[in-house]
């Protein structure tokens, strides 16, 4: 097929977390992850960390949207949109409870064996995350989390678990979730398993945890190739696309100074095999050791990830002179007057998805895909019944539309799953009433609902994007 339009193979599909949707939190010796000791939130109250769980404290990832006991039912709603590849993680407190454990949970292997089985009966291709925002708990108690080297021999007999585990029914893996997170101390909880200290710098923790991860991905990338040679192993950025607030060369340095470190690091650090020149000024300027050993150069190199997958959601601007602000995923910024935003206050530049293929491709030349994009909202339930997600719609059918344009500028990309196909629990704020699926789920942030599923308008307008391979992006009445 011509360029003009997506590959004939495209992977069409949807993304959720084990921890947005499993519930079960701690059922079939499952063990407490980093999520299941964080608080509900909001926009306006943001989540909380509670080393010792709160009698009057509301976790919503303990519920999930209890995939756990309907992964069935939610499979077959996917397959029914005509999924061809579902974008899930495995849950490492399900397999190993504390993280250390001498040997793996049976009761968690099998679940996966049941959903993976579940997947190849609609001929559906998993893509599965080793870990997204769900170490074990006890890492974080016992060893402080990842900026503890320890981690690293932990997580690679884990991720070597599954791949011997599931070597028949997975090829695709990932092997961290958005591990750019890490470059902000706001990801060093739920991404790197370290206690908030809001009253200390954690660059030096943060970059020291990133740097773990990455040996620990790229020791992950080299037992995986020697488990089997058909698996395909990639790394996940969170995209935090931005733009100069105005032409002054300062605003387009500063830019470009974000870029590097928060954008390009951890993605030149997977795909190059080695950290980029621009990296040492950053770390002597800050006064940031990560620990690099000669053995870890050796390992980063021998490691490089096959893919690169990255999150898009919205895009912001930087400038020296501040001005009005705008929110976004991880960090807000300045805010874009050619833009407009959600009600959560993130700005929506669908362009801004195909300058970032265009960036990533030009820089990487590898294979990409676009596994996390949506939309959150509230969506309103009709007397009838009915859901009409309008908007949603328009923000996918837009970001699909400058994928495309990508394919024709020449972007080898292979794959793009939306956040989420079903409700799921707000990474960001705990919420539940931030809907981003195809398919409602009765559940409110009070905890009340009776869990049952429902499709939106917006199911049958991706089932349409599906079955004609991208080409037919109308909307029906």
């Amino acid at each position: 097929m011509e360029n003009s339009t997506f590959p004939k193979n495209f992977l069409w599909g949807g993304a959720t977390a084990a921890n947005q949707i499993e519930g079960a939190w701690n059922t079939d010796g499952k063990g407490d992850s980093v999520d299941d000791h964080y608080t509900a939130g909001s926009a306006q109250a943001p989540r909380r960390v509670t080393p010792i769980l709160e009698q009057d404290a509301v976790y919503p990832n303990h519920r999930g949207i209890d995939f756990y006991h309907r992964y069935r039912e939610d499979i077959a709603l996917f397959a029914e949109m005509g999924f061809k590849v579902y974008r899930m993680s495995i849950a490492w407190s399900r397999i190993f409870p504390h993280g250390d454990d001498e040997t793996p949970n049976e009761a968690g292997l099998a679940f996966y064996d049941r959903v993976f089985e579940e997947l190849r009966k609609y001929h559906i291709e998993p893509l599965v995350t080793i870990s997204h925002y769900e170490s074990p708990y006890a890492l974080t108690e016992k060893y402080g989390g990842w900026k503890n080297r320890a981690l690293i021999d932990l997580y690679v007999r884990y991720a070597e678990t599954i791949f011997q585990r599931y070597q028949k029914q997975v090829k695709y893996w990932l092997t961290f979730n958005e591990i750019n997170m890490l470059t902000n101390p706001f990801g060093a909880y739920i991404g790197g398993g370290m206690l908030p200290q809001p009253e200390r710098d954690m660059r030096q923790d943060c970059f020291r945890a990133l740097h773990n991860q990455m040996v620990a991905s790229a020791k992950a990338v080299q037992v995986g190739h020697r488990i089997s040679p058909d698996f395909r192993i990639g790394c996940m950025i969170c995209f935090m696309a931005v733009y100069a607030r105005t032409c002054n060369p300062a605003d387009e340095l500063l830019t470009q100074q974000f870029d590097q470190i928060h954008n390009m690091l951890a993605g030149d650090v997977q795909v190059r095999g080695a950290y980029p020149a621009y990296a040492n000024r950053f770390f002597e300027e800050n006064h940031i050791d990560v620990g690099m050993t000669a053995e870890d150069a050796q390992t980063l190199q021998k490691g490089r990830v096959d893919y690169y997958t990255f999150s898009y959601y919205m895009s912001n601007c930087i400038g020296a002179d501040s001005g009005e602000t705008a929110s976004g995923n991880v960090m807000g910024g300045l805010k874009n007057p050619y833009l407009q935003t959600s009600a959560w206050g993130w700005q929506i530049d669908p362009q801004g998805l195909r300058w970032v293929l265009n960036r990533v491709y030009d820089r990487y030349q590898i294979p990409i895909m676009v596994v996390e994009n949506g939309l959150g909202a509230e969506d309103r339930v009709e007397p009838d019944g009915s859901i009409c997600d309008d908007y949603r719609i328009d923000y996918l059918k837009q970001h699909i539309e400058q994928m495309r344009e990508a394919v024709k500028d020449g972007v080898d990309l292979r794959g793009y799953t939306t956040l989420g196909p079903i409700d799921l629990v707000s990474a960001s704020t705990g919420e539940m009433k931030k809907r981003y699926g195809f398919i409602y789920v009765d559940l409110q942030d009070n905890g009340s609902g009776t869990l049952e599923r429902r499709k939106k308008k917006s199911f049958d307008w991706y089932k349409q994007v599906i079955a004609s391979n991208g080409e037919d992006l109308t909307v029906s009445l």
